[in-house]
């Protein structure tokens, strides 16, 4: 009988083998055109971040003719991370740096001004000493040890912005609003924050009226001013309440604020607060999900809803009858359900831009006339792939060993009956309030094109079902958070979309340390594990890498990764003896998140162990790699790994 179940898994092998096409892995690692795009106030341009290797630069486009009239774009690792349109002919743009394609954008504090012709760059605030970007003319000034941030676009003010400035000395470490000119980078005081690290809310008479932040004890704190000349009064006390308020905008009178409130469980809460009673009053709050973006009034900062991300993503607002609910809910039907989000209108609101997505879309912009109703495409993300040959997502929902409800996605090739597939479980990184919200992935488009079915889950401590979810996760890595991981591949076996002698576990970042934790604690689970860019031995976490070198990062990290005396039992670069299954283990040697001594000392300890691997190094990469030429390289190498103990399609 034994022989004959081996004969069988054979044939089934090599059937899976010859029944899918090669992949076309170009397709998935081509950037796409654009990032986010914007509307000037008048709609005469549009705005969009462009994605380069190392780097994310913004182009200025004629709405007529689709000409390009100006961009901007810095050095290596350095990212357009927002931008705002000041007036017609005038932007300001914050930056942020990563290492690493995978790595989490770290803003610069640096903010700087452009034309739209491109014309007239300016380095307004912050520490770089910028040379010549693309097709600008950056004209330095004297770098200051403070940080800024836009708080106010001043939606009636052509020349000026409000922007919170953060002091790096420790002589005056209280964040401060000032008004700001984005031509000179002039800068007057408007208020000074009671509390460290603050970040402040306005109201619609530009008054600076909320101030939230946190000190070293990393215990977030909300303060509230009636005006100007007012002092500041405590609002909450994140020690006291046990949650975080964070303001949101107020209504059209000032009478109102809007705030997202966390509850002791489940999920976050947007309540509005009539000031003069103090009354507050729940507005919204889905059963599952937080608010993921919050909507706006057309060209307004006045919030009225919010999109939430419960299985698939949708549009909540606090009066179901209003005419912004209206019109989103008929632009989601007209778009077939696929997600709808305004980016942006004219300053008349007359003309929004809107994106669509699903999972099976990278992406659409359009254009929408809100007088014709009539919305015409703007552009793709992606256009070389089609959503109605993409690989389905679907949600899913179960419960985990101890009874937490877990959510996920499940990626299932276009062809085929979905059932008993071989299967590539693929934990997200982070792992702390980041989350998989089954917008298209490009890795799990990949593997579903190579006949893979793509499991990913939302283990305790991702973000996005509420501040109990996430803290569940904390001190928890190789423990309760791995455990969901298993509990997970164990539903997609008893759902019969796994085949349980062809499943595999690859991640990157916390992904790649959980699918090699996987291959250590359930051996007879996985038939290989892949870790991209991983972190493998705990304790040198806090002597090495950039989490341990920011102002309270040892703090943060045992609060939330644990004592490093107890972390080398949790670490896999120990438990490398229990690991039976072939290892592939990709790494950068600029790596500043994980640094590339994980991945080596994993490496080092399979070998030692007699564990197949296989390895893949590139000492000019980071946290993720940039280079195209070597993305082909590892997802080529990935796709045939995987190949060898599943049996799906390699790479063309």
């Amino acid at each position: 009988m034994g022989k004959w179940n081996g004969l069988a898994a054979l044939v089934l092998l090599a059937f899976a083998r010859s029944a899918c096409a090669q992949v076309d892995v170009d397709a998935y690692i081509g950037r796409d055109k654009f990032g986010e795009i914007q509307l000037s106030p008048t709609g005469e341009y549009y705005a969009a971040t462009v994605p380069f290797e190392d780097r994310t630069g913004l182009a200025i486009i004629r709405r007529e003719n689709g000409q390009v009239a100006g961009a901007f774009s810095l050095g290596k690792n350095v990212h357009v991370s927002q931008f705002h349109w000041v007036n017609d002919q005038r932007l300001l743009i914050s930056a942020s740096e990563k290492s690493g394609q995978l790595d989490e954008p770290r803003p610069t504090g640096e903010l700087y001004a452009i034309d739209a012709d491109g014309g007239q760059g300016e380095l307004l605030v912050g520490l770089r000493v910028a040379g010549n970007g693309l097709a600008t003319r950056i004209q330095t000034k004297k770098a200051e040890a403070v940080a800024a941030f836009l708080t106010d676009a001043l939606d009636q003010d052509d020349r000026n912005v409000i922007v919170s400035v953060w002091p790096f000395t420790r002589q005056e470490p209280y964040t401060s609003a000032e008004k700001m000119d984005v031509y000179t980078g002039r800068r007057v005081p408007l208020a000074r924050a009671p509390v460290q690290n603050a970040e402040f809310t306005t109201d619609n008479a530009n008054e600076v009226r909320f101030a939230h932040g946190y000190g070293v004890d990393r215990i977030r704190k909300l303060y509230y001013r009636a005006d100007r000349d007012s002092v500041w009064q405590l609002v909450n006390d994140e020690r006291i309440s046990g949650h975080v308020e964070t303001p949101l905008g107020f209504s059209a009178d000032n009478a109102i604020a809007y705030l997202q409130v966390g509850n002791a469980a489940g999920p976050d809460a947007i309540v509005a607060w009539k000031i003069e009673s103090g009354q507050k009053t729940q507005v919204l709050r889905d059963r599952v999900a937080d608010p993921l973006k919050i909507i706006y009034r057309d060209a307004t900062s006045i919030p009225v809803g919010a999109i939430v991300m419960a299985g698939k993503p949708k549009s909540l607002f606090f009066d179901e009858a209003s005419p912004q609910a209206r019109m989103y809910h008929s632009l989601e039907a007209a778009f077939g359900g696929e997600a709808v989000y305004v980016t942006s209108s004219t300053k008349d609101g007359r003309l929004l831009l809107v994106q669509t997505y699903s999972g099976g879309n990278p992406g659409d912009f359009y254009t929408f006339d809100t007088a014709t109703k009539q919305a015409r495409h703007l552009i793709s993300r992606r256009s070389w792939f089609d959503p109605a040959k993409s690989a389905m997502v679907q949600a899913f929902a179960f419960k985990a060993r101890d009874g937490l409800d877990l959510q996920g996605f499940l990626t299932l090739p276009r062809t085929g009956s979905g059932k008993h597939l071989p299967m590539v479980v693929m934990p997200h990184g982070g792992p702390f309030d980041v989350f998989d919200d089954g917008s298209f992935d490009t890795e799990a488009q990949m593997l579903a094109a190579a006949g893979y079915a793509v499991l990913q889950v939302n283990y305790r401590g991702s973000g996005n079902y509420g501040r109990a979810f996430t803290r569940a996760g904390a001190r928890q890595w190789g423990g309760t958070m791995q455990d969901d991981v298993t509990d997970a591949t164990r539903w997609a076996i008893q759902q019969g979309y796994a085949d349980p002698a062809r499943i595999c576990i690859y991640g990157a970042s916390y992904g790649g340390y959980a699918a090699l934790m996987g291959a250590a604690r359930e051996p007879s689970l996985y038939r290989c594990a892949a870790g991209y860019v991983g972190v493998y031995d705990l304790p040198i976490i806090f002597t090495s890498g950039d989490i341990q070198k920011r102002g309270s990062g040892e703090n943060y990290l045992k609060e939330w990764i644990g004592d490093p005396a107890q972390l080398a039992a949790v670490s896999p670069v120990n438990l490398a003896d229990r690991i039976t299954v072939p290892v592939f283990l990709a790494a950068g040697g600029e790596d500043q998140r994980a640094p590339i001594q994980h991945s080596k000392r994993m490496e080092q300890a399979l070998r030692k162990a007699g564990v197949p691997v296989e390895t893949l190094y590139y000492d000019t990469e980071g946290h993720g790699f940039y280079t195209q030429a070597h993305q082909r390289e590892y997802y080529t190498r990935l796709l045939a790994f995987l190949a060898r103990a599943l049996g799906g399609a390699q790479a063309r």
